[in-house]
């Protein structure tokens, strides 16, 4: 019950995300860090998920709307791990445990980002926008789990996003 929860609050999230940066139904990506790959024509343009290799980067997340208002946290990744650090706010000093991520390309510059836990249990949803440097940030567990903010990509990786 609480896993069909948290995707239906996940997939909640990435549709007002997408809706609120303008993606709409017009979805396009094409690149691929990954051997696998799943691809279905939707009219002309093409939805994909393939999965994108975040290994190497380091980005800041600083939210300045929503519950992880006047936080900055560090987020480094590497092939199929993400560790994320609060270096400004309240929240400094917490540690938090290394997450599993899933990254997936959703529109030209904009990644979907999900956290997990060991048990692939939903941790974080992030929808990231490199241009606008703008990121939307779903955490279940709270009454209010929406933030939103800016990003800062830190270091790049050797994998351009797409």
């Amino acid at each position: 019950m609480f896993a069909t929860k948290r995707i239906r609050l996940a997939a909640a999230a990435l549709t007002l995300a997408l809706a609120a940066g303008g993606v709409g139904a017009g979805m396009a990506a094409t690149a691929s860090a990954s051997a696998t790959s799943t691809q279905a024509s939707a009219g002309n343009s093409k939805v994909s998920l393939n999965r994108f290799d975040l290994s190497g980067y380091v980005i800041n997340a600083k939210y300045t709307l929503g519950r992880n208002t006047g936080n900055t946290f560090q987020q480094t990744y590497t092939q199929s791990t993400v560790q994320g650090v609060p270096i400004a706010g309240p929240f400094v000093g917490v540690t938090f445990p290394p997450a599993n991520y899933i990254a997936l390309p959703i529109g030209p510059h904009q990644l979907y980002i999900v956290w997990q836990d060991p048990t692939n249990a939903i941790i974080d949803v992030f929808v990231m926008n490199f241009v606008k440097h703008t990121v939307y940030d779903y955490a279940p567990g709270s009454t209010t789990p929406e933030s939103a903010g800016t990003i800062t990509v830190v270091k790049t990786g050797p994998n351009r996003i797409p």
